[in-house]
């Protein structure tokens, strides 16, 4: 967990408690630093030889978090045998595809809850647009999929595998 900040508010998504019985999304006992999730896998890596992908999933989105490139980078330089994967909600897959090409993810998994932009204003309370103005309703969710879309279509087209993801 090295991503705590989020760009959309899922209206099922609340990151107030953190417990041993806790399992979904946003939940997390502790951030790490990049150089500590790297003490991590090393620890890991060490103890489990069979480890073979290592996963970025939050506990916010990894995409609009400095962290998650700087963790990625460190990862690939250090352990280049792994594969590395990440979890996102697509919004900003567009404009960081680049980045994550760069650190050679392998894999990537995208959570789209809908295809239905009205469905989606009743999932989302907002979305937190690339260029920073808070979008609600309609506005908010069909700019969510059109860039979930256009990621998807484009880390395809990288070479990237891509899971759809859908929390119901």
């Amino acid at each position: 967990a090295v991503a705590p900040k989020c760009n959309i508010q899922c209206n099922y998504c609340i990151r107030e408690f953190d417990c041993v019985n806790e399992s979904r999304p946003g939940v997390t006992s502790k951030v790490l630093s990049p150089a500590e999730a790297v003490r991590k896998v090393r620890e890991v890596t060490e103890k489990f030889s069979n480890i073979k992908v290592i996963g970025i999933a939050g506990p916010g989105e990894p995409l609009c978090n400095e962290e998650t490139f700087i963790t990625l980078a460190l990862i690939y330089k250090q352990f280049p045998r792994l594969d590395l994967c990440l979890s996102t909600n697509g919004l900003l897959l567009p404009k960081k595809l680049d980045l994550l090409k760069e650190v050679n993810l392998q894999t990537l998994t995208v959570t789209v809850n809908t295809v239905n932009p009205e469905i989606g204003a009743r999932i989302y309370s907002h979305v937190l647009s690339p260029e920073g103005r808070r979008l609600k309703g309609v506005n908010g969710a069909e700019r969510l999929l059109k860039n979930q879309l256009e990621g998807i279509a484009r880390a395809i087209e990288a070479g990237i595998v891509v899971k759809i993801n859908t929390v119901m």
